[in-house]
């Protein structure tokens, strides 16, 4: 495909390809699963140039990194707190012309690299999305409707089933070219992923990413290939009722603070589709599956109404309460 790029606006990609994977951890709690995300990333059938981890915080995680991680890079991380500035210190020392996002309870099937690399042959791409997976450490609840699969961090039904064009990537499984995250500027740590004791946990650092890098390279998209996968680690607590509620509260939050940065037609393009397609007919396949003797699936025909209720109300409720943040220059 040829480039029809804005050469004043444009961002100058090496093409050598080179990547590097970066991964995000805060707590020893997820020490197994850290490990297994950086043996995935170091065992591709394309090698990575080289794998970064960042330690937000915890100095006795940063110990056993140093001395367990062989062959990654382990930095603490030096931005604020957070995962926004977890990535940006990872991108800060990266020498790869593509940078790779693992989350640090993933783990990447073995060919991850070499399909997220394939997406690059077209020069107009600016980053690439992959398929991510719930790795559920216990079986979901037969209430859990895979359409809020994001409540886990996950790829969610209603999402392409093959390669297409896309807003955002989810960030457990994104890359981007580092020239791009350089011209752009860093992850909005406002709307990013910290631990919450100021009202500040949040979950749609991706997606204002995503709308400001289209927004500042014309002619340029961001794509998601389901090729790529890794599968996500979904732990107990994350799938029960409680979580399920919570975790939607803070999507609608979030959702309100990104409408006030980026407007409410670039923010909430894809979830009013998701909103007014995808749920209802979900909503109807439960029933019917009910009708038919399957308890489930009035179960999860509720589940979906109530979180997109309290989604709604969360949004609309921050909407009201807070002074709207400024549209990013």
């Amino acid at each position: 495909m040829g480039s029809v790029e804005d050469t004043d606006t444009a961002p100058q990609d090496s093409r050598d390809d080179t990547i590097t994977v970066i991964i995000c951890s805060y707590t020893l709690a997820r020490w197994d699963d850290l490990e297994r995300a950086v043996a995935s990333a170091q065992n591709q059938t394309l090698p990575a140039h080289e794998v970064i981890v960042v330690i937000d915080g915890d100095a006795d995680l940063k110990r056993r990194a140093d001395e367990r991680l062989s062959g990654a890079s382990v930095l603490m991380n030096t931005h604020p707190s957070g995962l926004s500035g977890a990535r940006q210190t990872g991108a800060d020392h990266a020498s790869g012309a593509i940078l790779v996002f693992l989350d640090d309870d993933a783990i990447a099937d073995g060919d991850w690299l070499e399909q997220l690399l394939a997406a690059y042959e077209d020069p107009n791409v600016l980053g690439v999305g992959g398929l991510i997976d719930p790795l559920w450490r216990e079986p979901p609840p037969r209430w859990f409707p895979a359409e809020f699969n994001w409540v886990v961090g996950c790829t969610y039904a209603g999402m392409p089933v093959k390669t297409t064009r896309i807003r955002n990537a989810i960030g457990a499984n994104m890359s981007v070219w580092a020239s791009v995250l350089a011209s752009a500027g860093a992850f909005d740590s406002r709307l990013g992923r910290t631990d919450g004791r100021k009202g500040l946990y949040g979950t749609a650092e991706e997606t204002e990413f995503g709308i400001r890098t289209t927004a500042s390279h014309p002619g340029r998209y961001w794509v998601y290939r389901p090729e790529a996968r890794v599968r996500h680690v979904v732990s107990a607590e994350r799938a029960t009722w409680r979580y399920f509620i919570r975790r939607c509260r803070v999507e609608g939050r979030a959702k309100a603070v990104l409408a006030g940065v980026t407007g409410p037609a670039d923010g909430l393009e894809s979830e009013r589709v998701y909103a007014r397609s995808v749920l209802p007919r979900a909503v109807a396949r439960g029933i019917a599956q009910a009708l038919k003797g399957d308890a489930g699936g009035l179960a999860r025909a509720g589940a979906i109404a109530t979180g997109l209720g309290v989604t709604t109300l969360a949004y609309a409720s921050t909407r009201i309460t807070t002074i709207r943040p400024r549209r990013r220059e």
